[in-house]
């Protein structure tokens, strides 16, 4: 068990209470709340895969994924109110959650031979597509549609690891400093109000 395989199950975890936070909020049933958790946590993992053509996808593999996803409703339910006023450590870790799958799904995309433009944008549907299915679902305008910069932040984070990919540096490494591109872009980004608006 690694490092980063215990951080995608902690990501995965962290989107799926983002995700069954949400469908309380919208007044779903614990059914409702349950679907639109596990398409956040692995909407876009799934989604990445099923493009690549690596079926079955990766969590029908892994039955720790839907561990993580059942330990998420049932903290986002007992847990509501205490969740919510740990808001800004939510950012935090979704902000980590979006780092690793972005990374992750760049390097899944190029290990089946794939281009680096196309492993770029599987990076990105990696980390944000599972939040754009959420917010179709609970009739909000999904996040990458609106000016905020964050599918941005994934992007180039991804351009940094693929620059990586021609240095010296080890792999491990890399990956960090890619994920805290993403991360650090993210945090400015929402600290100094910067967006995509032309206004």
């Amino acid at each position: 068990m690694t490092w980063i395989y215990v951080l995608d199950l902690f990501g995965t975890m962290v989107f799926a209470i983002s995700g069954v936070l949400t469908a309380i909020d919208n007044k779903f049933d614990p059914v409702g709340s349950i679907i639109i958790g596990a398409v956040t946590a692995i909407g876009g993992g799934t989604l990445r895969d099923v493009l690549i053509g690596e079926t079955p996808v990766g969590w029908m593999k892994d039955l720790n994924y839907i561990y993580a996803i059942t330990i998420a409703v049932i903290l986002s339910y007992i847990f509501k109110g205490g969740i919510l006023k740990l808001k800004k450590s939510m950012f935090l870790f979704d902000t980590v959650g979006i780092g690793l799958f972005t990374i992750l799904g760049l390097q899944k995309t190029l290990g089946v031979g794939l281009s680096i433009p196309v492993a770029l944008l599987m990076g990105v549907v990696s980390a944000v597509f599972g939040g754009v299915i959420r917010d179709v679902l609970t009739n909000r305008v999904p996040l990458i549609f609106r000016s905020e910069i964050y599918a941005t932040a994934c992007l180039a984070g991804g351009i940094v690891f693929v620059g990586f990919s021609y240095s010296t540096l080890h792999p491990n490494l890399a990956m960090g400093i890619s994920m805290l591109t993403v991360m650090v872009i993210r945090y400015l980004a929402i600290k100094n109000n910067w967006s995509m608006s032309q206004q």
